[in-house]
């Protein structure tokens, strides 16, 4: 029975990683995640159920539309096959429970948030909301009520401090520190880890940015940086070893 679940989770993974591949080139062109259906880019020939089977569908067309020869990205096939490891790894480490259920949700959140923040510097409001949906449930099944409320004033919490510190940023650099995005996502840290851990996670998700930051001003004129995807990696790294950093903050801190 375990192999069959395993291999379950690797299926719903990599479905998934197709479904927010769309999620991630639709929505911020402004276009609908249902209509029109899918299609080529190119030829805009639209796709049979058959071209859409994760993996497969890739592997059997050579990675190439069926109809006009154009190329597939093989980064659709990379986090097809990626999320679909990491879903069925997570499960077998973890089993159905609470851990794993949040962990999904992280996971999902940050392979779109990495294609979207990259490639357009943009998070979307939408999957931020729907996130924070999912966390809040799960809590409240798993916690209770009155431990996701307290969740959510931790989220706020964390919001006011990271909207203060991008006003603080834009008036010593005289200009947007940080994005609109960055700062509705500390809420959905804070409502995950609640407020030691998700401070903790800011605090990483600077450390994980600096060489990329530091690239990024080195070459590039806009000097623009995207800094949603370390603040989510930062925030999967402390929940996936919260054990870990809860005992360095109480050694660094044992009055907290």
């Amino acid at each position: 029975m375990q192999i069959y679940n395993i291999i379950f989770f690797f299926i719903i993974g990599s479905f998934l990683a197709s479904f927010y591949n769309v999620v991630a080139k639709r929505i911020p062109n402004n276009e609908s995640i249902i209509k029109p259906r899918s299609h080529c880019d190119k030829c805009k020939h639209i796709l049979k159920w058959y071209d859409l089977i994760p993996i497969l569908s890739f592997i059997f067309l050579k990675g190439r539309c069926r109809y006009c020869k154009e190329k597939i990205s093989f980064l659709n096939l990379f986090g097809e096959v990626t999320l679909g490891v990491l879903f069925s790894i997570f499960y077998i480490l973890y089993g159905f429970t609470y851990q794993y259920l949040i962990l999904i949700v992280l996971l999902s959140l940050l392979y779109i948030i990495f294609v979207t923040d990259i490639k357009y510097m943009i998070i979307l409001d939408s999957t931020l909301i729907v996130s924070s949906i999912f966390i809040f449930i799960i809590k409240v099944i798993y916690l209770g009520i009155e431990k996701s409320f307290l969740s959510i004033l931790y989220g706020l919490i964390l919001f006011i401090i990271m909207f203060l510190m991008s006003l603080l940023g834009k008036k010593m650099f005289k200009r947007e520190a940080l994005g609109g995005g960055d700062i509705k996502l500390s809420f959905l840290i804070g409502l995950t880890l609640d407020l030691q851990l998700g401070l903790t996670a800011i605090i990483l998700s600077t450390f994980l940015a600096l060489p990329y930051a530091t690239y990024s001003l080195i070459s590039s004129s806009s000097h623009e940086v995207a800094y949603g995807p370390f603040l989510i990696s930062a925030t999967f790294i402390v929940f996936l070893f919260s054990d870990k950093f809860m005992l360095l903050i109480n050694m660094l801190f044992p009055l907290l």
